[in-house]
């Protein structure tokens, strides 16, 4: 690749991190959607599963160990629900075709950004119903096991469980971290990180590090909810990219 190239790839783990920072969430979103624009999906997941280990494992234990492990024990079967369909729907990867996999990336972010950006939040009971739980705790797994992200059914949960703020992005860094684990073990065994792509996920960690210490800085000083909502006009033209590339590359 170009030097320009790799200037472009930085700039998206820089932006992916410093989003990350800001709201708790997005990091896959960004990063599949702006390195997928540069390298092929299975670079593009593979470039991002390192870095998205780290920060969330920074992310997850900011208020320390024994706060991590209450969400563990909050959101079990959640965790173990996604855990299982995260491991299966991983082995996809290599086998659907590229078209399919954009489709079904892009499809999820393009429906969660509009429907946020529209207001159109759920409202579920607390606590949940156990049905719904396992659905969405499915679904999360099944998508973050073939592209990496899980975050849009996952942050659309626990919003409409109406989570207290800092409890949310405590809970988020806990279940992406966890989820982060899961898919390195699945595509260390699908071949999607292997020795060639290795190297390229592991340059990716330190610049989406220096970009979340950044969007931690900045979370006390901007107004996170103007952020949020620019942020999700950002993910909404990612996914609709994805979707042109799906539908007319």
């Amino acid at each position: 690749m170009t030097a320009l190239a790799w200037v472009a790839i930085f700039a998206v783990a820089l932006i992916a991190g410093l989003v990350k920072g800001m709201v708790g969430f997005a990091m896959p979103m960004i990063m599949i959607s702006g390195l997928g624009s540069l390298v092929g999906p299975d670079w593009a997941l593979a470039g991002l599963i390192l870095p998205t280990l780290v920060t969330n494992g920074w992310q997850a234990l900011r208020q320390g160990p024994a706060a991590a492990w209450e969400v563990v024990k909050r959101f079990r079967i959640f965790l173990g629900v996604a855990f299982v369909m995260l491991i299966f729907s991983a082995q996809l990867v290599r086998v659907l075709p590229q078209q399919v996999i954009l489709l079904m990336i892009g499809g999820p972010i393009v429906l969660f950004a509009l429907t946020q950006l529209m207001g159109k939040a759920l409202t579920l009971a607390h606590p949940p119903r156990r049905s719904v739980e396992l659905a969405v705790a499915s679904f999360a797994g099944f998508i973050g096991g073939f592209s990496g992200v899980w975050g849009p059914p996952t942050v659309a949960y626990l919003t409409a469980l109406d989570t207290p703020k800092s409890e949310q992005v405590r809970v988020q860094g806990v279940i992406y971290g966890l989820g982060a684990l899961a898919l390195l073990g699945a595509h260390l065994g699908s071949g999607v990180l292997r020795a060639q792509t290795l190297p390229f996920s592991i340059v990716m960690v330190p610049v989406a590090l220096a970009g979340m210490w950044m969007g931690f800085q900045l979370q006390d000083r901007i107004d996170q909810k103007t952020f949020r909502r620019a942020t999700l006009v950002v993910l909404l033209v990612a996914g609709l990219n994805l979707l042109r590339r799906a539908l007319f590359a």
